[in-house]
């Protein structure tokens, strides 16, 4: 009884960090014990008990992957569902396009200013120069399509194969056209709004449970990461990686308070208390997408952004906004061009902030999509692909991030949208118990229906 009131207590913020710091502790420890051999074994009569696969590559991996999988597995739904009822609520089609034109143009304007900040930071402090490492280690590229062909992919030729497939740009699309099909159907569009709020109501409450696992799947991710990450290749790489995190703290919470401030007139200590969960789950995901529901009921319930917003902005944010993914480009590619003693011009660096602006648009909100982006910002200014290679022992961690400062500033955007069309809620924002009462829900309320 009393650990189920210490529960109660702690708050989910908090049962995170024990997850996080847990996690951390219980990886580096089994590396410790793993080093030099990979593994630790222990014969048991006629067979042996290998730590490595028990825990790291079983309990670990599964426990993790289903914490993600999970969250995965609600994007689509979560998305689509409170994408149509935001939509639909939208009488005046008018205002539907004034909200895309608003949250597109801040996302690619914190974008721009995210890859400016990071050339700038690197060009200063230039972590590349005097750095001796091997150039011989290859990263394949994939191919990036052509811009006309991402608008062109935008728009679904079958809406039920783009929702099985996770492309998200589709079906936001595919949403908005049915949402506002919907409010201009009259009776038939008013009997369906009314059973997609059911089923967002729903599918809020299974965001709810998910957000209550949340502690123990973060405690998996990060031990089986820091059982098997080479610390070795950090050290090696440590300039670029301390310049890379200064610049995202430096936008994350410099940047984007000013923003909200100037935008809004918003506390942004407020913002910024009100934002660690969402933070916290993107950091331990490295995923927009699989963050997106909590990002959601973050919005929503904590920060006061109406639904018929966050709805609209969140999602879009998830896919087009990669601030944090821009200033790796920008530090990463001063990098490899003072490794590789190319002397980058004017023109070029202008290439690159375009490259990686539009570069965010379309996008997949998954773990390591950075790379293949930073491969079509090289060869844009004609520096050699395989210098990724050189980044990729502690892309892991910075991807961790980044991560965190996207969402960190999908929240910040739909916060400036949603107080310029006067659909924030001022009083929720401010009140510092906003949110809580939904974080508290634990399963024996769920199993006895209260």
């Amino acid at each position: 009884m009393t650990a189920q009131n210490d529960n109660k207590k702690m708050g989910l913020t908090a049962r995170i960090l024990v997850g996080m710091i847990t996690g951390i502790a219980v990886g580096v420890i089994l590396q410790m014990l793993f080093a030099g051999t990979g593994d630790f074994v222990v014969p048991l009569g006629f067979t042996e008990f290998s730590f490595n696969d028990f825990f790291v590559n079983g309990v670990f991996y599964v426990g993790g992957a289903i914490f993600v999988a999970s969250l995965k597995m609600i994007v689509v739904p979560l998305v689509f569902v409170s994408l149509v009822v935001g939509t639909c609520s939208l009488n005046d089609t008018s205002k539907l396009a004034r909200l895309g034109g608003k949250s597109i143009a801040l996302y690619l304007m914190t974008t721009a200013i995210a890859i400016s900040l990071a050339i700038m930071a690197a060009l200063v402090i230039a972590p590349g120069e005097g750095v001796n490492m091997s150039t011989e280690a290859s990263y394949t590229a994939k191919e990036a399509p052509g811009f006309a062909q991402v608008i062109v992919n935008m728009f679904p030729t079958n809406p039920i194969e783009s929702m099985a497939e996770g492309n998200m740009l589709q079906v936001i699309v595919f949403a908005l056209l049915f949402g506002v099909s919907m409010a201009l159907a009259g009776k038939p569009g008013e009997r369906l709004t009314s059973l997609f709020e059911d089923i967002n109501a729903v599918i809020m409450r299974l965001v709810v449970i998910l957000m209550n696992l949340a502690p123990y799947g973060v405690f998996c991710l990060l031990a089986k990461l820091f059982t098997t990450l080479d610390f070795a290749t950090i050290t090696n790489l440590v300039k670029y990686f301390l310049l890379v995190i200064a610049v995202l703290l430096t936008h994350a919470l410099v940047v984007y308070a000013i923003l909200l401030k100037t935008f809004t007139g918003l506390n942004p200590v407020t913002f910024y208390k009100k934002m660690r969960d969402a933070a916290l789950f993107a950091f331990s995901t490295s995923s927009s997408g699989a963050t997106l529901p909590v990002t959601m009921e973050t919005a929503t319930k904590k920060l006061g952004v109406k639904n018929s917003i966050a709805s609209f902005t969140l999602p879009m944010g998830a896919t087009l906004n990669m601030d944090g993914t821009a200033i790796m480009q920008g530090v990463a590619t001063v990098f490899i061009a003072q490794i590789f003693g190319v002397d980058l011009t004017i023109g070029d660096y202008l290439m690159v902030v375009l490259t990686a602006t539009l570069a965010s648009i379309g996008t997949a909100a998954v773990p390591g999509v950075g790379l293949v982006m930073l491969a079509m910002v090289l060869q844009q200014v004609g520096l050699p692909v395989e210098g990724i290679a050189l980044i990729l022992g502690v892309d892991r961690l910075l991807d961790m991030t980044r991560t965190a400062v996207n969402v960190t500033g999908d929240c910040m955007v739909s916060c400036v949208v949603a107080a310029s069309e006067k659909e924030f809620d001022y009083d929720r924002f401010n009140d510092p118990d906003a949110g809580l009462k939904s974080e508290d829900v634990d399963f024996h309320h769920l199993k006895d229906g209260r």
